[in-house]
């Protein structure tokens, strides 16, 4: 009699399994179609179980709610403790922005499971992104020694290198990154902008070129094209390159700025003012859009529109104004207004004590308004001091002014030192 009870239950079991296993099947099949909300419907249905919590939670990762795919397998996981799902939580808190909690799951599974070299990778990857760049070190290390040939593993390396301010080991990555792929377009953008800011214009010239090989439109070596360009006094070829990246990234603020400027280089001024004041309608707190229209109005003599523009860059300006205010200096000159133009170089000095011109221009223009000669004789002195070795030219010009300063003096009986 208990044999047949038991094998009553077992047949009774059976049956169920069977049932769950062709609902399961049922359900494959309808998001297979693309049919998820009938198949979560079906899934609603059903006893919850660690199979239709794990379901549940693959639909929702594939219509990208993340947050509802998390918690569903958060649900699994809390019936069974599964590797793969596992693995997916950790996936889609990734996606959830969960970073803390994906980088608690990746640590757990290479903690159990060194060979997961996925896992690991992205491990490494979050901890750039959440700057902890000693632990990805540590990561990365460990994976270059798993696969030497691995390029990401060597950019991402570079990265973390980055963040640590470590210069020539983070080009070693990159290089490391190139030589097992020359068509790695990341290291190759990064090491031709690290070239550039080791003025090694040289190699940063093999590398941007080498980009652009590989990726003809890649925006931002293109923009390291055209400022090479304007370097060279090729203005044409830069406009033609920025009309070419306007079309592939539209209305951006670097490519209208830019074609303001070679044009204004070429003196088609109505053209630059055109692409000047784009660029400033996409970003107005760009106050050297100011200045290159205040360097337009001057050209063209319109010393009032000059001297608008030069002001509205000092007022919006954050960053070093001393170009603005020497500009809005020479206009106060062909204003004939000498307290003005005074007072801008002495701004213009503030703003930027390197700016030697400046310093000499206030004196100058002190000497000729004042009949007091020991005010400009100070300025005199001070450039003497600091930029003797600048500029041979004006240092001569100095010099003598100083001399001639002394001897008016010495005339009344006045001894300067």
């Amino acid at each position: 009699m208990k044999n047949k009870i038991l094998i009553v239950l077992l047949l009774i079991g059976f049956t169920k399994v069977e049932a769950q296993t062709s609902t399961f099947k049922s359900i494959d099949y309808l998001v297979n179609k693309g049919r998820y909300k009938k198949a979560l419907e079906e899934l609603n249905n059903m006893p919850s179980s660690f199979a239709s919590y794990a379901k549940k939670a693959h639909i929702y990762e594939a219509i990208d709610n993340y947050k509802l795919a998390s918690k569903y397998y958060e649900k699994a996981l809390d019936i069974k403790n599964d590797y793969a799902v596992k693995v997916k939580l950790g996936k889609s808190y990734n996606k959830e922005k969960k970073l803390k909690k994906a980088i608690s799951i990746f640590e757990e599974i290479v903690e159990n499971d060194d060979e997961n070299l996925l896992i690991k990778y992205q491990l490494g990857k979050l901890y750039l992104k959440t700057k902890q760049p000693l632990k990805a070190k540590n990561t990365f290390k460990r994976l270059i020694e798993k696969d030497k040939k691995n390029a990401n593993y060597h950019y991402q390396q570079g990265v973390m290198y980055a963040m640590l301010k470590k210069r020539n080991l983070k080009i070693n990555s990159l290089l490391e990154a190139y030589k097992n792929d020359n068509e790695h377009i990341k290291a190759i953008h990064q090491l031709a902008v690290a070239y550039i800011l080791l003025r090694d214009r040289d190699s940063s010239t093999i590398f941007m070129n080498r980009g652009l090989e590989v990726n003809p439109n890649h925006i931002e070596l293109n923009k390291l094209k055209i400022n090479s360009l304007y370097r060279k006094k090729d203005y044409l070829s830069a406009i033609s390159l920025l009309e070419k990246i306007d079309t592939l990234k539209p209305n951006e603020h670097y490519i209208q700025k830019m074609l303001g400027r070679a044009l204004y280089k070429l003196k088609d001024y109505e053209e630059a003012e055109k692409y000047f004041k784009k660029a400033l309608k996409i970003d107005r707190s760009d106050f050297k859009s100011y200045t290159y229209l205040g360097d337009i109005n001057f050209d063209q003599k319109e010393y009032k529109s000059a001297m608008f523009n030069y002001m509205i860059a000092t007022y919006v300006g954050k960053e070093s104004r001393d170009i603005e205010y020497y500009q809005l200096a020479r206009v106060y000159k062909e204003l004939g207004k000498p307290k003005a133009e005074m007072n801008a170089y002495k701004n213009s000095y503030s703003e930027n004590g390197r700016n030697f011109r400046s310093l000499y221009q206030l004196a100058n223009t002190t000497e000729h308004y004042y009949e007091d000669k020991k005010i400009a004789f100070k300025h005199y002195k001070n450039y003497i001091d600091k930029f003797e070795e600048k500029d041979s030219l004006l240092t001569s010009q100095v010099k003598t002014r100083i001399k001639e300063i002394k001897k008016y003096y010495f005339m009344k009986g006045d001894v300067l030192e």
